[in-house]
């Protein structure tokens, strides 16, 4: 595994935690559902809205590249 992989790693785990820990919080206050349904819906929401990441060899080198539902197309971010 190549430094920018386990960069891309790194950032997507970091951008999953963070929404699913946003996600888990909002669902148990502000819905109905209990138990194992709150960490469930949280995680479907967490992978759908948060951003991939993803490192590339091109014939410029490696870079990182991130797509997000929100940004239109993919960004170069390494």
């Amino acid at each position: 595994m190549s430094k920018l992989q386990l960069r891309a790693f790194l950032y997507q785990l970091a951008a999953f935690a963070v929404l699913f820990l946003l996600f888990r919080y909002l669902i148990a206050a502000y819905t109905g559902l209990t138990g194992i349904w709150i960490p469930m819906t949280a995680f479907v929401i967490g992978t759908i809205i948060g951003p991939k990441f993803q490192a590339v060899r091109t014939k410029d080198g490696e870079k990182l590249f991130m797509k997000w539902l929100f940004i239109k197309g993919i960004k170069e971010i390494g």
